[in-house]
């Protein structure tokens, strides 16, 4: 069987990026330049964004699409499509409009009427209310065009102190009369909830999509867009087209589309709602469920916690099966694959508005699990303090604690998903973003387990485009493109490392999105950031598969092909009781369950689960941890794998393993800070520990004290490094290098500099040299505040060692920096450490260097995206330095 590890090292590793390629119907010959960019970066597939097409579906479309088909089968790359007209999915370009009325959005709607009794033979203008009050809609007596429909009118009594509602209800729907309650209203100050089923709410933008919620709806996408393809391209499936990606489909019921607090006890929000959600209800709640209905936006302690739970609870399951399993089960019948990502912004995963009510549910009909990172939501040294950006203020604590996470976690634990986890990345960043962050942001997604990478993106429009950039190539005007694909055979690299084996977590994290809609709760992230700030590397599991698929065995909990050795549960004031009973059944067949900040108090249907906790409480395996000590507790209780000298929490690791080999991955994500530490790590057998670097594609061996079971090394990593460590059988006979170390003082380059300029269309042709005696910021004001390109530094030094190799440091860069030594080839940097060990080079005597640093072009376009971020000078700053090295 063929090793992993020498697949990559013999370059024989697979593709696994696919960016998207916006389409704006340009010229055939424009289509075949930019698939020819994509395919000279290292990138076998493309995911084609429909978006701004002016004739989706039409003429022009299908023969981009030819165009587009015919060189992919000519490159043998994959193609992809965005699976609808607009963003977000749901349009279903544009024929929802003219689907019959009933499979159009459908909303819950509450209103309400103060009233004061007693008072005999009063009567109440309902259907005039629907008509006038907060939301103005067709009258009941228009109901036969299947518009607004009356669901229930409920009485409930005030408070006279304060006007808090007290609980006491009364079913008045049955008092309507064409369109008036009449009703002797008793004494006291009463509330009369009017609920009804709306045409009418949710994001304007998003008036004519879909109705996730119903199957019937949701086959409107398929027959529109999925069908039309196979048609075309039937032949294709499955070998040239690979499938289809949903971009950030959601319920959209709240009027502000992206409101990241949208969900039940919003005042005046309107809520999903289908033809089978009354008899769901109904199951669920009683026959007297629709005098209960007003919860869902009014808060009575926990009766309102049940009734959210229930609804919450069923929306979100209507959504996994009618929408994301249906297109799924479509993609799969005719051998292609559905993808994509939910919007998981600011915990909106667990939430209503642009969310779709629970990240596993979401995407579980998928076949990679997908998550997203655009407009700085994630920026290096922001990972507790928020971050303002073009979409607002960020949680950052969710977005590098928590988002990886959970997309990394569900592609381990659905089988079909083979272990797959995609992020759309780089997107709406900027033109300050250059490949120095899109490295970080990449180790940022490797280190946690994400092995599919949809850059955004290509685009075929003349430049510049205002949307959405950094775009890759830019019709040649980015001075970084021809550095590009070097960061894409290093993704693909560590890529397939990180694929077709197994993930090693010591710990699991309850994902209890349930629990936030029952009551009080704790994000699953709060304890995943103590563990990763700790090296305890876990997983976040959802209760349906706790439920369905896991199981305790020899006091380890099993889920698919991962194992946890301890079971961690967030603070939630209510689970379901089900889940409660799990937890009291893992406990008593020996998994350890940590309950941060306390048990439970109560089940989110409001059934009596006391015995349940009680067993918990007595169970000598379930132990109650505070949060800040958490990491602390597993240490000491031994639920870790790699141990760390000191407290290093920027230092990130992921262990995953094959048959053959064990990799381990870790990744310095302070911006500044320096990591120096000692590791030991869990590696058995005899095999050394080899250091992989997959920008050259080499490995050097490294020294390692032997503890049985065990090894230690030395680990330093600069900022935005990261190291690949291996132990494989493959790698036995496999020739290595061996660590090299300083053999001399280090020689500061402090003569004169000439410096000249090129623009990445002219590059390589310099113009504009200068002489420096000293480097500094080329970007400043009195210099070239405005040029974006490559600036050519070019000296020569004087070198009295006799040694084959050197370590050239450049300092600081900003940012790529390439390096030519007497007219070879040196080496090349995308970010920090700017450092590279040449051998062979450097010669007694006089010696020429030339250094090429090219920057963003956000110093040409100032586009507005780049506006929110900080930004870097230009050039090569320093000071460069080289140090005689010797084999150790």
């Amino acid at each position: 069987m063929s090793s992993r590890v020498t697949e990559v090292l013999q370059g024989r590793e697979d593709n696994y990026i696919l960016p998207f390629l916006w389409q704006h119907g340009e010229e055939e010959a424009v289509i075949r330049e930019e698939m020819a960019r994509v395919h000279e970066s290292g990138i076998g597939a493309v995911c084609i964004e429909a978006r701004p097409h002016p004739d989706f579906l039409g003429p022009k479309w299908w023969l981009d699409m030819d165009i587009i088909m015919d060189e992919a089968r000519k490159r043998g790359m994959k193609v992809w499509l965005l699976d609808d007209d607009h963003f977000p999915t749901g349009h279903a370009a544009g024929k929802v409009k003219e689907a019959p009325e009933e499979l159009h959005r459908r909303f819950l709607g509450e209103r309400y009427i103060d009233t004061l009794g007693p008072a005999p033979e009063a009567s109440l203008l309902v259907d005039t209310l629907l008509m006038t009050g907060l939301r103005p809609t067709i009258s009941l007596r228009d109901n036969a065009s299947g518009k607004n429909k009356l669901i229930s009118v409920t009485a409930v009594r005030r408070d006279p102190s304060g006007g808090a509602l007290i609980g006491e209800s009364v079913d008045l729907t049955g008092l309507v009369h064409e369109g008036v309650l009449y009703w002797d209203i008793p004494e006291g100050y009463w509330r009369v909830f009017v609920i009804s089923e709306d045409k009418q709410g949710g994001s304007e933008k998003q008036e004519d999509y879909l109705n996730p919620l119903d199957r019937d709806s949701v086959r409107i996408l398929l027959d529109t867009v999925y069908e039309a393809v196979y048609d075309r391209y039937k032949a294709d499936f499955g070998h040239t087209f690979v499938g289809f990606f949903s971009d950030e489909p959601g319920f959209y019921n709240d009027k502000t589309t992206f409101d990241f607090n949208s969900r039940p006890g919003k005042a005046g929000l309107s809520l999903p709602w289908s033809s089978e959600m009354p008899a769901l209800l109904e199951q669920a709640l009683g026959e007297d469920y629709r005098k209960h209905l007003y919860l869902l936006w009014h808060d009575a302690g926990e009766q309102s916690g049940r009734i959210r739970y229930v609804y919450m609870n069923i929306v979100s399951k209507l959504y996994a099966e009618n929408f994301c399993s249906q297109l799924g089960e479509w993609c799969r019948a005719r051998g292609v694959e559905y993808i994509g990502h939910v919007l998981e912004d600011n915990n909106v995963h667990a939430r209503l508005g642009p969310g779709a009510g629970h990240f596993f549910r979401s995407l579980w009909g998928q076949d990679m699990s997908g998550l997203d990172v655009v407009l700085w939501q994630i920026v290096p040294g922001f990972d507790e303090l928020s971050f303002r950006s073009a979409s607002g203020v960020t949680d950052s604590e969710f977005f590098h604690y928590g988002l990886a996470k959970l997309g990394v976690s569900l592609g381990h634990i659905d089988p079909k998903k083979q272990g797959r986890t995609m992020c759309e990345v780089y997107g709406a960043y900027g033109w300050t973003e250059g490949l120095k962050l899109m490295k970080w942001l990449t180790d940022h997604m490797l280190v946690r387990g994400v092995n599919q990478f949809v850059p955004h993106a290509f685009t075929q429009k003349d430049f510049p485009d205002p949307d959405c950039g950094p775009h890759m190539y830019a019709g040649g005007k980015n001075p970084q493109y021809r550095y590009y694909g070097y960061l894409n055979k290093y993704i693909n690299r560590i890529s397939h490392l990180i694929s077709g084996g197994r993930h090693v977590a010591t710990a699991a994290v309850l994902y209890h999105a349930e629990a936030e809609w029952s009551g009080e709760a704790m994000y699953f992230h709060k304890p995943v950031k103590e563990l990763m700030q700790r090296q305890i590397d876990c997983e976040v599991l959802p209760i349906d598969v706790l439920l369905d698929a896991a199981v305790v065995k020899d006091n380890k909990l099993h889920v698919n092909l991962e194992d946890y050795s301890c079971f961690i549960i967030p603070y939630a004031e209510a689970l379901p009781e089900e889940m409660m009973r799990r937890l009291a059944d893992f406990a008593g067949q020996g998994l350890p369950l940590y309950f941060v900040d306390g048990l439970p108090i109560r089940s989110s249907e409001g059934t009596e689960i006391s015995d349940t906790l009680k067993s918990l409480s007595d169970n000598p395996n379930v132990k109650l941890s505070g949060l800040s000590t958490l990491a602390e507790d597993l240490i000491a209780d031994g639920y870790y794998e790699v141990k760390v000298n000191g407290n290093e929490p920027y230092l990130r690791n992921y262990h995953y393993i094959h048959e053959d080999a064990d990799v381990f991955m870790f990744f310095n994500e302070s911006p500044h800070q320096v990591i120096s530490t000692k590791l030991t790590l869990p590696f058995e057998g005899e095999g050394g520990i080899y250091a992989y670097d997959a920008f050259l594609n080499k490995i050097a061996i490294l020294e390692a004290a032997v503890i049985p079971g065990y090894r230690t090394i030395e680990l330093v990593l600069h900022p935005y490094e990261s190291i690949v460590l291996l132990q494989s059988t493959a790698l036995t006979d496999y020739p290595a290098e061996r660590q090299w170390t300083a053999d001399g003082p280090e020689l500061e380059l402090q003569g004169e500099w000439t410096v000249a300029t090129a623009a990445a269309e002219s590059y390589p042709n310099f113009e504009a040299p200068v002489q420096l005696n000293a480097l500094t910021n080329r970007s400043g004001r009195n210099v070239l505040p405005g040029f974006s390109g490559t600036f050519r530094y070019e000296t020569e030094f004087e070198w009295d060692r006799s040694c084959d190799r050197v370590l050239l440091k450049l300092g600081e860069v900003y940012e790529t920096g390439e390096v030519w030594i007497n007219g070879n080839h040196a080496g090349l940097s995308l970010c920090p450490p700017y450092r590279m060990e040449v051998t062979g080079l450097v010669r007694k005597g006089t010696n020429r260097l030339v250094i090429e640093v090219t920057n963003t072009l956000a110093k040409d376009q100032q586009d507005f995206l780049s506006s929110f971020a900080q930004q870097e000078p230009s050039g090569l700053i320093g000071p460069v330095t080289l140090m005689p090295l010797t084999d150790c």
